[in-house]
């Protein structure tokens, strides 16, 4: 059953277009990059970082330097996305996250468990996030809706 498509009803004569796969995986590819900097700088600083023969760069932590690096992973989503509803990735690509049902910014108990879900719609690169987002109507991954959020241009 191919998905249908989805505006959003009109909150504060406002239409929200869902329809921004190709932004949100760019968007996560910017965020990856942005997230790549603290990692390197505690690899750097508390774990072991090296090239191997064929030039391919590699870090590794230990377990406090992992759950600093898990700590800031987490704040970043939850605080970005909560407070101004978007991350960088978002910012730079042109979509939000909204509430579902006010189109408001979605709040940190909503980031929080669009963040958590992170680790089931992150599976497999992303896949079944991807999968998630492009069988649904409303363009949603698990943790949107689970938060009950939208990410729309904005």
């Amino acid at each position: 059953m191919a998905a249908e498509s989805y505006v959003a009803p009109p909150v504060a004569g406002i239409q929200e277009d869902v329809h921004v796969t190709g932004r949100r995986v760019l968007a996560i590819l910017v965020d990856g990059v942005v997230l790549g900097i603290p990692f390197w700088l505690i690899s750097s600083l508390f774990g072991t970082t090296s090239a191997t023969n064929g030039g391919t760069p590699s870090a590794s932590m230990s377990g406090m330097a992992t759950l600093l690096y898990v700590v800031i992973f987490l704040l970043y989503y939850i605080l970005m996305e909560g407070y101004l509803g978007q991350t960088l990735g978002k910012m730079l690509l042109g979509i939000k996250v909204v509430r579902e049902d006010n189109d408001g910014v979605p709040g940190l108990g909503a980031a929080t468990i669009r963040t958590l879900m992170r680790i089931i719609d992150g599976l497999f690169a992303y896949l079944v996030g991807f999968i998630a987002v492009m069988t649904s109507a409303k363009r949603q991954r698990l943790g949107d809706r689970a938060a009950h959020t939208l990410v729309v241009r904005k």
